[in-house]
């Protein structure tokens, strides 16, 4: 069935087919095992013909941003991985908003917008990865959140590209919640008119920012854990006694408990029984439940 599927993907599909492709190739933690096929999509439509194709093939699939919150099980992943690095348009609009599509990076978005006077996202540009990827986990810092800048975001669902105002969405604390199946390709974010000069200072604050407090200096994926209400993830595992703690090559940083880093030659198994043995000491402590805000997928 894998020769066929590749036969097919290679034939329907522009853009690019891999097989037996390592996901640590495709994550920031650079762990994790080989996904059948990783398949990158030339644009909008050639999205809606692979997933035309992996309906009638009855294929699952997963859409990954950049894999900076992202855990792949050492199993790998069955069916396919979707790429969307090359929705990667942006477009200004009247009335101070700009479109975005799931592949551009927060980075450029950020940039694009303090060259236009457009303020409102500065905090994007400490977040590494996709807008598709913050839009999916409505990733914030600095007291904002993405998609509170949301004007309309642009989905696709049984073949059927659907936009959706944010008084229609779905969302809170690091959770933008869809319909099973439906993929984020983009969105329209609204703005406000900002001087360039001040908007680069808030950058340049909040990049400082980071550098002081997250330059962990191994791959990681963020925040490991989300922040319980009322308290830090970090502050509580670091209460627990659990800075430098190491599992194989996985490690809690010395710089941010709420960092798990790769010391080298990690497996995605040593995160996993880091991660499980951080809960249990935090809940044991406290009587808090700490939960993941990483997204794991794949098999063990």
């Amino acid at each position: 069935m894998n020769d066929e599927l590749y036969a097919r993907l290679r034939a329907y599909v522009r853009g690019e087919t891999l097989r037996d492709e390592p996901m640590a190739r495709h994550t920031s933690l650079k762990v994790g095992g080989a996904a059948d096929f990783f398949v990158i999509p030339a644009d909008r439509d050639d999205l809606a013909a692979l997933l035309a194709l992996l309906a009638e093939t009855g294929t699952p699939y997963l859409v990954v941003g950049g894999g900076y919150n992202l855990l792949v099980r050492d199993g790998g992943i069955r069916g396919v991985v979707i790429s969307l690095a090359r929705l990667d348009e942006m477009t200004l609009l009247a009335g101070e908003k700009v479109m975005a599509g799931a592949g551009v990076t927060n980075r450029q978005l950020v940039q694009l917008l303090r060259d236009r006077g457009l303020g409102g996202l500065e905090f994007l540009c400490g977040i590494p990865g996709t807008v598709g990827g913050a839009l999916a986990m409505n990733a914030g810092a600095h007291g904002g959140a993405v998609v509170d800048r949301v004007e309309e975001l642009l989905t696709i669902r049984d073949g059927e590209m659907l936009q959706t105002g944010r008084d229609g969405l779905d969302y809170g604390y690091r959770f933008l919640r869809l319909a099973p199946g439906e993929i984020i390709v983009g969105a329209t974010f609204r703005l406000d008119p900002a001087d360039p000069d001040q908007i680069g200072v808030r950058i340049a604050g909040y990049l400082e920012h980071r550098a002081a407090s997250q330059k962990v200096g191994f791959p990681n994926a963020g925040s490991f854990f989300k922040n319980p209400e009322g308290t830090a993830a970090w502050r509580l595992i670091d209460e627990a006694g659990l800075r430098g703690e190491r599992v194989g090559g996985a490690q809690v940083s010395e710089a941010h408990a709420n960092f798990l880093i790769n010391r080298g030659r990690a497996t995605a198994a040593d995160f996993l029984a880091l991660a499980t043995r951080i809960k249990e000491a935090v809940k044991q402590r406290t009587g808090i439940a700490l939960e993941e805000e990483v997204r794991i997928v794949g098999e063990g």
